[in-house]
């Protein structure tokens, strides 16, 4: 693939590494701003939009006025052992477990893109910031967007009030007891569920059970209740779906085929790195 030019210009071959962090950073957003490539993805029509955004409102209100508040007294009466377990758990639906480690590898590929190493191995970390780039905004954006409108809304987590009263609502508090709907951590697991399993589709399966497991955690140790992580999964979903698709209109990680459907592109894996070092040193 052309990841190397999807980067923008390259540095001069004198910059000093965080000298390098600085441009490729620069270029990088310069090509995330860019217009759309053709064919672009095919969006659902305003109708379907609405519908779905309807189906979605109906889905939440129910769940407050049928489940919210009967979950989470049974919640308090859970086995301490479960109730410690999930509390221990829960926490690894932070999403700076995810946006550190995936921030801190941006850099580094960062600083080593130079002009100075050959084409290949320019191409080889191009693919792969691309690719960590698409997961940490696919997830930093929705939690970003989750932490404002949280504090928005203002509803009360429970029991924060007298008994577990699903209707306590303060907006704009902006403190952590009046910051529910939606779930921090559903909407961080569940982005990551749609943005990891985009780009490694074979960990779909362990995603899945890591999102399902997060979500239910924030119930078991009253945190949340269950139609606060059912909207907070929907932002996530939604969330890195949308940066997928932006991603994909500008051919950085995925492609659009004709018909709008859009596929990852093949990634730089470690069996293709072996083979393609293999013929250079075979043809040397």
């Amino acid at each position: 693939m052309s990841a190397t030019d999807r980067l923008g210009k390259d540095p001069p071959a004198e910059h000093s590494w965080p000298r390098r962090i600085v441009l490729n950073a620069r270029a990088t957003l310069t090509t995330l701003l860019r217009a759309p490539r053709q064919p672009a993805v095919a969006w659902p029509d305003t109708a379907k939009l609405l519908f779905a955004a309807a189906v979605t409102i109906a889905v939440v209100i129910a769940t407050m006025f049928m489940l919210d508040a009967w979950s989470v007294r049974q919640a308090r009466g859970l086995p301490a052992a479960l109730l410690t377990a999930a509390g221990r758990f829960t926490n690894l639906g932070k999403s700076g477990y995810f946006l550190w480690p995936l921030g801190v590898l941006m850099l580094m590929l960062a600083a080593l893109y130079s002009p100075s190493l050959a084409r290949f191995w320019r191409g080889i970390l191009a693919a792969w910031a691309v690719r960590i780039g698409f997961v940490f905004v696919a997830i930093g954006l929705p939690s970003l967007f989750d932490t404002i409108i949280k504090n928005m809304i203002g509803r009360a987590r429970p029991f924060v009030v007298t008994g577990p009263d699903v209707w306590a609502y303060a907006p704009f508090t902006w403190h952590p007891r009046y910051a529910s709907f939606p779930s921090g951590h559903a909407t961080t697991a569940f982005a990551a569920l749609v943005a990891i399993g985009a780009i490694f589709p074979q960990a779909r399966a362990l995603m899945w059970i890591y999102a399902v497991l997060i979500a239910l955690s924030r119930v078991v140790i009253t945190a949340h209740h269950p139609s606060d992580v059912i909207g907070g999964a929907i932002v996530g979903a939604v969330g890195a779906v949308m940066v997928r698709n932006w991603f994909a209109d500008r051919r950085l990680g995925f492609s659009v085929a004709t018909d709008g459907s859009v596929r990852a592109m093949p990634g730089p894996s470690f069996r293709r790195i072996i083979k393609a070092v293999a013929r250079r040193l075979h043809s040397a």
